[in-house]
């Protein structure tokens, strides 16, 4: 059997038919848990095991990937003390006992069946980590031949892709993909990103871009890059950019603009939205990298445009506790109620509660705002299939679409994610429905014949977690799905969740991936591919980061020092000294 088997489908029935092949495996099993035990009191320490904060040791040695450009020794003093700053904060993550990090999960067995399950998973798990690196290698490597420069790429024919969401700006695949590459230890591509962004990245065009895509792809990109390399690049390019979107807070209530013209600041809102309105998965989807832009500028304009946002919003009275997904700039009133989860909606409520994880928990606004909507969303749109499959409908004027998109799928993650900090004793209840959520999203994959989740899927008709409608069915190697398994791992290393992340592992493989990189597949219920010819920059910067972590050991990025933004660029949490005031900007 191959390990690749052993992954993918475990342990067939036949391999335990002979009760020799059973004494030898009980043989073989016994010798590895004396040596794993054995390990605990001989073996070093392996630095790369306590990679939570990116600021390790290797920064003594050389200053190539870690600490201050430099190149950039001129910087202002401010800047070099900030910089100690974080690294100090950073720093106190990796002040642990040495010790071997033994798998949780190696101690989870039942019977010997289940023990040997579990040690073959911790054996091979390298190689599912290493898998989720090559599979970004491909990606980038593809890209960097066909399309290096261009936003993304079209992997099928070979050349660049552009997107009208970023304008005439470049090199969004470049800028998506950096803390990707630095995480996964990829530093010659790192630096080859780094050496573009440096040179060719430029913010000087006449062009209307989207305030929300550029925002999360491109400053959220920077200040990732910034904060996990130190290279002062990043974040000069990332205020830079963070100024130029200022002038779309230019309403008459404040709430932002759609789309911006970089060049003369004229902004105007997406002419299909509710009346000129503005989408509250855009506007609400701004408030971590403006907190991190006025605390590395020192400009406290950034956060006062998006904490004057949240004025706007609790002066209005919401439907049934709901925040509709129109809200007009002018006028400052709902526009349609169409309530949404996914599409519209989605990164509103992600970001109310990351905004007060990311504050180290004193934006007690945030987490009231995040915790009454999700009490909303449970009484409103939370429903159950006939055959107990929990989906999030979408709400239009007080009647309810029993539809749920793959957008709306990282709400498992979500709600795992703030399940601890739940009010009252609901932090058991959200984890089951979080738990919920991952499977239904699990089998709208499932239910394929690609193995890939649609765009949207229902439950009507008889028809439970199947899209039933042509521009429904779908797949742009979207993250969700992927991103809820990871956080659901994290939380509960049930394993259930590492084989259905090997599942999309294998599924991309077979059907997504091409000569020329990764494709989107136009319907994922047809008996072979036809692909969409679009690799998106949200694959390198998501996709793949999701599936290394959840194939890595927890103390990469843990949650307690980072918060991702919806892009998955990861932001450091920002301490606060006791006598600072909640939502005060260090």
């Amino acid at each position: 059997m191959t390990v690749s088997e052993a992954v993918s489908g475990f342990i067939p029935r036949s391999y335990w038919d002979t009760l020799t092949e059973k004494f030898i495996l009980l043989l073989v099993f016994s010798a590895f848990i004396t040596l794993c035990f054995g390990a605990i009191f001989f073996l070093p320490d392996s630095s790369k095991l306590l990679s939570g904060v990116f600021f390790h040791s290797s920064a003594v040695e050389t200053n190539t990937h870690t600490g201050p450009d430099s190149s950039d020794a001129g910087s202002a003093g401010n800047d070099d003390r900030l910089l100690a700053k974080i690294k100090k904060d950073h720093e106190k993550a990796l002040n642990v006992p040495q010790r071997l990090h033994l798998r949780r999960y190696f101690f989870y067995f039942k019977t010997f069946n289940e023990s040997l399950r579990f040690v073959l998973i911790s054996t091979t798990l390298h190689t599912e980590e290493d898998q989720a690196e090559k599979m970004m290698k491909h990606a980038w490597d593809s890209y960097k031949q066909y399309a290096w420069g261009s936003n993304e790429l079209r992997p099928v024919s070979k050349h660049g892709h552009s997107s009208n969401l970023f304008g005439s700006i470049k090199g969004a695949t470049i800028v998506d993909a950096l803390d990707t590459l630095y995480i996964m230890e990829m530093f010659e591509e790192f630096d080859a990103a780094t050496d573009w962004v440096e040179k060719s990245l430029d913010f000087n065009v006449n062009a209307e871009v989207s305030v929300f895509e550029v925002n999360i792809r491109f400053v959220g990109g920077l200040l990732s890059a910034y904060y996990l390399s130190g290279k002062e690049v990043f974040r000069r390019k990332a205020v830079e950019l963070g100024e130029k979107l200022l002038p779309a807070f230019k309403t008459p209530t404040g709430i932002p603009w759609a789309l911006l013209n970089l060049k003369s600041g004229i902004g105007r809102n997406w002419p299909w939205a509710s009346g000129g309105s503005s989408i509250l998965a855009e506007y609400g989807t701004l408030h971590l990298e403006f907190m991190h832009l006025s605390r590395l500028s020192g400009n406290s304009e950034f956060a006062q445009k998006v904490m004057n946002i949240r004025k706007v919003l609790n002066r209005l009275e919401k439907p049934q506790g709901l925040y509709p997904n129109y809200l007009n700039p002018n006028s400052g009133q709902w526009g349609q109620h169409h309530v949404s989860v996914g599409g519209l909606g989605d990164s509103f409520y992600e970001y109310l509660l990351k905004a007060w994880l990311m504050s180290d928990k004193t934006d007690e606004e945030g987490k009231k705002m995040y915790y009454d909507a999700l009490q909303a969303i449970e009484t409103n749109l939370m429903r159950k299939s006939t055959n107990g499959l929990t989906y999030i409908a979408e709400w239009k004027g007080g009647l309810l679409e029993h539809k749920m998109g793959h957008l709306t799928c990282f709400a498992g993650g979500m709600i795992a994610l703030g399940a601890d900090g739940a009010p009252g004793d609901k932090t058991g209840h959200q984890m089951e429905q979080a738990a919920e959520i991952a499977r239904t999203c699990h089998e709208s994959y499932a239910r394929t014949t690609l193995k890939l989740g649609p765009e949207a899927f229902r439950f009507d008709g008889g028809v439970e977690a199947i899209a039933t409608r042509q521009n429904e069915k779908y797949f742009i190697l979207r993250p969700e799905v992927i991103e809820t398994y990871m956080y659901m791992w994290r939380f509960t290393h049930d394993p259930k969740y590492r084989e259905w992340g090997w599942e999309a592992v294998q599924a991309l493989e077979q059907h997504c991936r091409v000569d020329g990189g990764y494709s989107g597949i136009r319907d994922v219920y047809a008996s072979s591919p036809n692909y969409d010819d679009v690799q998106q920059s949200f694959y390198l910067a998501e996709t793949l980061k999701y599936l290394y972590l959840l194939f890595s050991e927890d103390d990469h990025l843990p949650f307690e020092h980072w918060v991702f933004n919806t892009e998955a660029h990861p932001l450091p949490v920002i301490r606060k000294d006791k006598t600072d005031r909640p939502n005060e900007v260090e």
